[in-house]
């Protein structure tokens, strides 16, 4: 386990629903390719904090890795919804590019 990934898990302990610690440990086990543990937090993120609108793009690119493009499309439109809530412009338009290259590749 990575030094960086032990002190994520340390900070994890004591907020156990913190929206940025349960990304940033996605994001490190995707790193390591750790696809199943990386699903596993996003999914946690997703449940503690369904308006943490960075997760969207990052959760639906991994399930087009997994090769699971349905998920990936709900996702994306998912997003796509919270960021116009948001009011997160850029996010929607990263969200909405990735839905219409997923959607249309050509």
């Amino acid at each position: 386990m990575s030094q960086r990934l032990q002190h994520l898990s340390r900070l994890l302990e004591s907020s156990p629903n913190d929206a940025f610690i349960l990304f940033a440990l996605a994001k490190e086990h995707e790193g390591l390719h750790n696809q199943e543990e990386a699903l596993a937090f996003y999914l946690r993120l997703l449940e503690a904090d369904p308006g943490y609108v960075g997760l969207y793009y990052h959760l639906g690119k991994l399930y087009e890795q997994q090769q699971d493009f349905d998920k990936a499309v709900l996702t994306y439109k998912q997003g796509i919804e919270v960021s116009k809530k948001a009011g997160d412009r850029h996010a929607m338009s990263e969200l909405g590019g990735a839905l219409l290259n997923l959607e249309d590749p050509e």
